[in-house]
């Protein structure tokens, strides 16, 4: 069993008047993808920035504050006491005010998971109640933790034997879909052709596995990292990239039926049957 890492952070869940201690473990690594860094050619060392203004040229850091641009060019200039002033201090509760269906929210609002675990063995039959009432409603609980000044709308879930808290995005940080999917026309579609869809769905329907997805440029991308490692000659192919050509016209429903047709996913045909050996053998013996 791997270690754990470092708690993000400590604090109650609270249910009405129930509270309980518990931890927040980050349920995501970006460690393990591969870092590419920008190197100077010539010299093969890493290109670093530094701090410029147009015509003045590199500046110190402490002279740098922040801002938020009103018109172009134009700044209101933060100072770092008055954006101090307004943090939020840092609850350590997370209230579950509201519990809702699971497929209530819309996928587009989840952000980050966290593990979140109880702290100790005092809390873990308050936790459990928690988990189990939570997994035979099939709800989700919504509430708000404020984490280094920031506040952020949270929601915690069954997952597993344990809990899963996913913070959320704000409503005003999720894009309308009208502007992307108005001009998508209305069509009367062919029976056929949706039934051998569904169909071809049905065949191809199985639980979910990640480990039976990999990423091949990655994976390309370490082969040639390491054989560059060694001093071998890399090979590449120098033909110009394509130009994307438009889609082919085609046959929908005969590609469907050939899809169906050749998908190898689909229910097997029952083998025939053998005829018992008893029989066989009569029939040799006439």
């Amino acid at each position: 069993m791997p270690a754990r890492t470092r708690a993000y952070w400590k604090g109650y869940l609270r249910l009405s008047l129930v509270s309980i201690a518990v931890e927040l473990y980050a349920a995501t690594a970006s460690a393990n993808a591969l870092a590419l860094h920008q190197i100077h050619k010539p010299s093969g060392k890493r290109v670093r920035y530094e701090k410029v203004v147009p015509g003045l040229g590199p500046i110190d850091t402490s002279d740098i504050v922040k801002g938020f641009e009103v018109e172009d060019d134009t700044y209101v200039i933060l100072e770092p006491d008055e954006l101090d002033a307004i943090k939020l201090e840092s609850k350590h509760t997370i209230d579950l005010v509201q519990f809702v269906d699971h497929c209530e929210v819309d996928p587009r609002y989840f952000e980050k998971p966290y593990y979140l675990v109880p702290e100790g063995d005092v809390s873990t039959e308050g936790y459990l109640v928690i988990q189990s009432a939570l997994k035979s409603a099939k709800k989700m609980g919504i509430g708000q933790m404020a984490v280094r000044g920031r506040e952020s709308l949270v929601a915690v879930r069954p997952c597993g034997p344990g809990l899963l808290l996913e913070t959320l995005r704000n409503a005003d940080e999720v894009r309308a879909a009208d502007a992307y999917f108005d001009d998508i026309p209305d069509a009367k579609l062919d029976k056929d052709m949706v039934a051998l869809a569904s169909e071809l769905i049905e065949r191809k329907s199985k639980p979910f596995d990640p480990t039976k997805f990999k990423d091949h440029y990655e994976t390309a991308l370490r082969d040639l990292i390491e054989e560059k490692r060694r001093g071998r000659a890399i090979v590449t192919d120098a033909d110009e990239p394509r130009p994307r050509a438009p889609g082919k016209v085609i046959d929908l429903i005969e590609a469907l039926k050939k899809s169906v047709a050749n998908d190898k996913g689909g229910p097997k045909r029952p083998a025939a049957r053998r005829r018992p050996k008893t029989v066989e053998r009569r029939k040799r013996r006439a």
